[in-house]
Parts: C-alpha cells; sequence; structure tokens
C-alpha cells in the first residue's frame, strides 16, 4: 500500500515538473520536431558562400578573367590619359578667350568715336599673344595624332571669337573681308597639322557680321554718312557669297540667318540717309572714283 502511494506521488510530480520547467518541455518539443524538418526541408548552402567559393575557382581555371581585367586596365590608363589632356587644352582655351577679350573690349572703343588706328593698336597687341597660344595648343594636339577633331569641341567656340575679333579689326584697316588663309597666317596655323576649321571661320565670320550695324549707326552720329553705303556693299557681297554654300539646319545655318537681320539693320540707315539728302554727294563721289 505504501509501495504504490509512493509511486503515484513520484509520477505526479515528474508531470508537474515538465509543466512548471517551460524550457525543458520545449526543448524536447524542439528535439522532437527537428529530425522531421530536417528530413522534409533539407538544408542549402548559404548563396554568398556559394558565389564566393565559385568566383575563386573560376577565377583560378577561367581565363577570361585575366583578359577582362587587362583590357579594362588599358580603357582605365587610357581615359586618364584623355582627361589630363583636356585639361591642359582648357587651360590653353581660357587663356585664348581672355586675350580675345582684352582685344574686343579694346575695339569697342571704335563705337565712341575713337580714332582707328589708335583701337587697331590696341587690339593688335594681343596677337602675338594668341599666336603663342595657337602654337602651345597644336604642341598638345601633337600627342595625339588623328585626335583633332576628338577635341576640336574644347577650344571651337574660343577660336570662333578670335576669327570674329580679327575680321573686324581687318574691316576696320581695310574695309574688306578676312581669308581663311590670312587667320591662320595671323596666328600662325599650320593647315597640314594644327589647321583653322573651316565652320569655325564661317562661324566667326557670322559674328562678325553682329558687330556692323551699331558701327554703321555710331559712323553716321560721327557725321560719317557714306559708311552705310560701304557696309551695305560689303554685307551685300558676303550674304551672296554665303548662299553659295549649301548649310545644314545647324548651329552655322542659324548664325548665316542672323546675317540677313544685320544687313536689313544696314539698309534702314542707309536708306535714312539717303532720303535726307545727306549722302548725296559722297555717293556720287565714290561713283566717280569707280568710274
Amino acid at each position: 500500500m505504501k509501495t504504490a502511494f509512493r509511486s503515484a506521488i513520484c509520477a505526479t510530480l515528474a508531470f508537474s515538473s515538465r509543466f512548471l520547467n517551460p524550457t525543458h518541455h520545449c526543448h524536447s518539443l524542439i528535439l522532437l520536431y527537428r529530425p522531421r524538418r530536417a528530413a522534409l526541408f533539407p538544408s542549402k548552402p548559404s548563396p554568398f558562400t556559394s558565389m564566393a567559393s565559385a568566383d575563386s575557382s573560376d577565377a583560378a581555371l577561367s581565363p577570361t578573367i585575366h583578359v577582362l581585367e587587362k583590357q579594362f586596365e588599358e580603357f582605365r590608363h587610357q581615359l586618364d590619359d584623355s582627361a589630363s589632356l583636356r585639361e591642359r587644352i582648357r587651360s590653353v582655351s581660357f587663356e585664348i578667350e581672355s586675350a580675345t577679350r582684352l582685344m574686343h573690349s579694346s575695339l569697342m572703343l571704335v563705337h565712341q568715336s575713337r580714332p582707328i588706328p589708335e583701337v587697331l593698336e590696341k587690339a593688335k597687341g594681343q596677337i602675338d599673344v594668341l599666336r603663342g597660344l595657337f602654337c602651345k595648343l597644336a604642341e598638345i594636339i601633337r600627342e595625339c595624332p588623328g585626335q583633332y577633331y576628338r577635341y576640336h569641341g574644347d577650344w571651337r567656340s574660343e577660336t570662333q571669337a578670335v576669327v570674329s575679333v580679327l575680321a573686324f579689326m581687318h574691316y576696320l584697316e581695310t574695309e574688306s573681308l578676312l581669308l581663311h588663309a590670312e587667320v591662320e597666317e595671323k596666328l600662325g596655323l599650320n593647315p597640314s597639322e594644327f589647321g583653322l576649321d573651316t565652320e569655325d571661320y564661317l562661324t566667326g565670320i557670322c559674328f562678325m557680321s553682329n558687330d556692323l550695324p551699331r558701327y554703321v549707326v555710331n559712323r553716321v552720329t560721327a557725321g560719317d554718312y557714306d559708311c552705310p553705303r560701304k557696309v551695305l556693299t560689303f554685307l551685300t557681297d558676303l550674304h551672296a557669297a554665303f548662299r553659295m554654300l549649301n548649310l545644314r539646319n545647324d548651329f552655322l545655318r542659324k548664325k548665316f540667318d542672323g546675317m540677313k537681320y544685320d544687313l536689313r539693320k544696314v539698309e534702314e540707315v542707309h536708306y535714312d540717309v539717303k532720303i535726307r539728302g545727306l549722302a548725296t554727294n559722297a555717293e556720287s563721289k565714290g561713283d566717280g572714283e569707280k568710274s
């Protein structure tokens, strides 16, 4: 009797201890569930571990990796050299722009009725500076033969401004157009190595025509009533020469269209001067010299 009672008490205490100790109970459940889950869902290796092991094995086995590394290493050196070259070109282009601004500011004095020889003398002092800068630019481009038009955009706008200033100076001095070969001679350019691009020259000439209407108005105000006729003849001939070109619908074509408005403005000034009878003697004198 005592033995049976003692066994019942031990069983009751063991059963209660399982519920009073949840850790022991959960641990038992986990142990029971783990083999069944492992059987239903077999463990998979980590994708990062597999990729790392695959990369290491492929790098050791495949020669393609070495070929790609060699090729892109060459690309990196080429891009670094190109960036360094562009920085040198842009540095020279900035100096060209600075010299051109000085020349242009000097030429603007002509609109204040300053003597033309005095205005030209100040501007001509920068031509030697421009010659030296373009020679420096040619030396840089000479380091990469056949790559002229690859880097051409880095000095294009500066060159167009230089052509415009030189052409305006030439007109003030000779009342004629500065030719393409004459620009190259002034800048010390060698056409076979580093020449003046044709479109840059034409665009610069179009920029130059923008200064002529203002020049005509100021000259008439100063009493030079024959200036509109001379400028009108020059612009008419220049406009007719441009019409010989088959220009595409690009920046140069837009600048050429702007020349039409410059021509129209000069025509209006010439008409006003002529209808007021101010240029009668000057025109008759000019016509007599031509005949």
